[in-house]
């Protein structure tokens, strides 16, 4: 696999147009990061990661509103792909939606949000945005 944040990200856009309530995902580091930020943000509601063969998997449970059965996660997209990475200064950290979205950032101190990058003063690998 040459792009396993795509695959990621991917798993779960199609698991949100089935409307299903889990999505099992092969593990990564970098996919258990991103699932912590998704979790603490809100966008998901739940994860487990269990350690079942050698690489182990991340089951998420997505968060549906329960009157209109909408998911909380709009729109996920790739900004940085492995044939084109996207570096940015902690000045050009971008903005999703005007603040409404997310940005997950890969930097020096661990995977976070635009907003704390912003806090921090540090720039990075933008990963995805997520609205």
């Amino acid at each position: 696999m040459t792009d396993p944040i795509a695959d990621y990200l991917t798993r779960l856009r199609n698991a949100i147009k089935a409307s299903h309530r889990i999505v099992e995902i092969p593990a990564s580091n970098i996919k258990k990061d991103i699932t912590k930020v998704l979790h603490d943000k809100g966008y998901i509601q739940n994860y487990k990661f269990e350690e079942n063969g050698p690489q182990g998997s991340i089951k998420i449970a997505l968060k549906y509103n329960p009157s209109t059965k909408q998911n909380a996660i709009v729109s996920l997209s790739r900004i940085s792909k492995p044939g084109l990475r996207k570096y940015v200064k902690h000045e050009d950290l971008p903005r999703v939606i005007n603040g409404l979205g997310i940005a997950i950032l890969s930097t020096s101190k661990g995977v976070m949000t635009d907003k704390e990058a912003r806090v921090e003063g540090i720039g990075g690998e933008v990963l995805c945005f997520v609205y």
